[in-house]
């Protein structure tokens, strides 16, 4: 049984006097790439924040072996959680290259000299961020820059990676490719936690799956037994979905 890098529990955020998420529980084994899916507005990224400590959150985080009772972002990033947001927020007017390099900022604070070993193994994974590794980041593609925006997290060396809506607005065909590296990434034995809408594609990669309604779990189990029982069929894989599965195939 491979022990978990990640456990929360009853983990509630509030906005004010509303509740986004409400005691949600998950864990994430490691090298396991466990998916969170669910409706817009469902608190999926809300989770993710308050995990990271972006947001103040009640509940308990435990991550790699020890709790935190307030996560803090500077001090979930040196423990190696690496969050790549929905909104990729890189630097357009850098270079490729030197957006990797920030993504090491930390690790090399911390007299970790290996960003150029790590640098080869992203190259590695996104040969096309190689081939243009000196051009602006501004002036990539969407596909790219989402490539980018892993590649430059992969640089912190996590334990943890957390991806928020990886394949939005992003084509068919690049949708199909990031999936594809989320894959290798676990195969490299990176844990991965992803916030999907697109749940067919996401049941297809994970392992474990939650699925969020209203901020909070409303049913949980294997990736695979989800992908095939009615009620998640009937709510997130059904007619509305037939480009889901185009994509995911």
């Amino acid at each position: 049984m491979s022990k978990n890098v990640l456990e929360v529990k009853d983990l509630s955020v509030a906005y004010g006097k509303v509740e986004a998420v409400s005691k949600v529980s998950i864990a994430v084994g490691e090298g396991r790439i466990v998916t969170v899916i669910g409706p817009n507005g469902a608190g999926k990224t809300t989770t993710l924040s308050a995990i990271m400590g972006l947001l103040p959150s009640s509940g308990q985080v435990e991550f790699d072996g020890s709790i935190e009772q307030v996560p803090e972002v500077e001090r979930m990033v040196v423990r190696g959680m690496s969050l790549v947001p929905e909104k990729r927020e890189l630097f357009g007017t850098m270079t490729i290259e030197d957006n990797l390099l920030l993504g090491a900022f930390q690790r090399n604070r911390e007299g970790h000299r290996d960003h150029l070993e790590t640098m080869e193994d992203v190259y590695t994974i996104f040969p096309r961020l190689r081939e243009r590794r000196l051009q602006a980041a501004g002036t990539m593609s969407g596909g790219e820059r989402q490539m980018l925006a892993v590649g430059r997290a992969l640089m912190a060396k996590p334990k943890l990676l957390m991806l928020d809506e990886p394949s939005l607005g992003l084509a068919p065909l690049i949708v199909r490719e990031i999936f594809r590296i989320i894959t290798e990434l676990r195969r490299r034995g990176v844990s991965i936690l992803l916030v999907e809408q697109n749940a067919r594609a996401a049941l297809q990669v994970a392992d474990y799956a939650y699925v969020l309604e209203n901020g909070s779990v409303k049913m949980e189990g294997e990736a695979e037994q989800l992908r095939n029982d009615p009620r998640v069929i009937e709510s997130y894989l059904g007619l509305a979905s037939k480009h889901q599965e185009m994509l995911s195939t």
